[in-house]
């Protein structure tokens, strides 16, 4: 049986990050690209909703149908196409607009594709119902999801860059004025 996973910051007040928040209003004006998104949701932690499923009902003892057992679900976004999308949110404000029922689960947006990409789902959906929607797929989903899963050499057409620090640079403390 799945477990529930410990929250990535227990102290999480839930809202978006403000990096976050700003890069999406500017892809939503028109100021930036998906380029600058996904720069500001690379570190960021978004909330995956978990919705409960009934699995088996019964009559209670008032004649009414009530819940017998249930099970937490992730739900997925079926396109009029078929393809299955992963919805994610960037704060509990984005994710009740769209079901105030589901329950937010911490994820870090390599997390998210990385899941997308398990459940063979085409697309990660941030903020399905706003305030600004943004969609991942295609190559980029597979790379992030490649990344989280450290398989980046795995694809084709990806060049792999290892960025390493600046070996230190000596100063002078002083200086001399001839």
């Amino acid at each position: 049986m799945p477990s529930i996973p410990q929250p990535l910051d227990p102290n999480d007040d839930g809202s978006a990050a403000p990096a976050v928040a700003a890069a999406l209003a500017a892809y939503q004006d028109g100021a930036a690209g998906p380029a600058e998104v996904l720069n500001a949701l690379g570190g960021a932690r978004l909330l995956v909703p978990v919705v409960a499923l009934l699995t088996e009902s019964e009559v209670g003892e008032h004649g009414l149908r009530q819940e017998k057992e249930s099970e937490m679900a992730l739900p997925k976004l079926v396109g009029q196409d078929g393809r299955q999308a992963v919805l994610a949110f960037t704060g509990t404000e984005a994710l009740t607009r769209w079901r105030p029922d589901a329950r937010p689960i911490q994820a870090t947006t390599l997390q998210v594709c990385q899941a997308a990409v398990q459940e063979r789902a085409a697309a990660v959906v941030v903020d399905v119902a706003g305030p600004v929607q943004f969609v991942i797929e295609g190559e980029v989903l597979e790379a992030l999801a490649a990344v989280e899963s450290g398989t980046v050499n795995e694809l084709s057409g990806v060049t792999v860059a290892r960025v390493e620090p600046a070996p230190p640079r000596r100063r002078r403390w002083f200086s001399r004025r001839r």
